[in-house]
């Protein structure tokens, strides 16, 4: 209707400092009349999360708790039984062979003067000269010892079987070497003799080492110049094992 206004265009509308303050008052009023008790339960839930002691990532890990004396003791002792030292290898077969092989076999010429020696020359203990003894099978002469050097057949033979092709072949007196021979196997059994040559006593050869069984006396060894005239008797002889 013209002139009229409607019930509806009577409602008041509250301005915009109205709704503000309006609001303002209501949350005022809210808070207010929440109980002290629900104040407080809310307090304590907040420290109560704020206490709750982090969770270990998967990073991190524990520390370790300290073994007890006893059961340090006892791990040792496992760690060694399961670690032992190894046991110090035994040289092997190859390595001993090697090092026998290593060592100087000796030559029959060294053989012959090894077994010489065995009859203690020039000492007390050498054996004493006798045609007619024998010392672990040999006769004790000159020939007797010799045969005994060279490993011939007991009791051995005499001088002048020693000069036989079967035991002895010459040579010239330059040529003599350890454990070659120098004979007189002329005369009487009195008269020859037999010497074992060691090496020479000088640069000029104007002497040598030997062995020999001698009268009067027994094992000797010596320097002797028998055989290095060129009128002597002594002759100079290879025995057929040393060739």
């Amino acid at each position: 209707m013209k002139g009229k206004q409607s019930k509806r265009s009577r409602v008041l509308r509250p301005g915009p400092w109205a709704t503000v303050t309006l609001t303002g008052l209501a949350v005022f009023g809210v808070t207010a009349a929440v109980p002290t008790t629900l104040q407080h339960a809310s307090t304590e839930n907040v420290a109560a999360v704020q206490t709750v002691p982090q969770q270990r990532t998967a990073g991190q890990q524990a520390a370790p708790r300290k073994a007890a004396p006893q059961e340090q003791v006892r791990a040792q002792a496992e760690v060694l039984k399961e670690f032992k030292a190894p046991a110090k290898a035994e040289p092997s077969t190859k390595t001993k062979t090697k090092k026998q092989a290593a060592e100087p076999v000796p030559d029959e010429r060294s053989k012959v003067i090894k077994r010489a020696e065995t009859w203690h020359p020039h000492s007390d203990e050498r054996v004493p000269y006798s045609q007619t003894s024998t010392h672990n099978g040999y006769r004790t002469d000159c020939s007797g010892f010799v045969s005994m050097a060279l490993g011939l057949p007991k009791p051995g033979t005499n001088t002048v079987g020693l000069t036989s092709s079967r035991y002895t072949e010459r040579i010239e007196m330059s040529e003599l070497k350890k454990g070659d021979l120098v004979m007189d196997a002329l005369g009487s059994n009195t008269t020859r003799h037999v010497v074992i040559f060691e090496k020479w006593a000088d640069k000029e050869h104007s002497s040598y080492w030997a062995y020999e069984q001698r009268g009067r006396y027994g094992t000797d060894h010596r320097t002797l110049d028998y055989g290095l005239s060129s009128d002597d008797e002594y002759k100079a002889y290879r025995p057929t094992s040393l060739k």
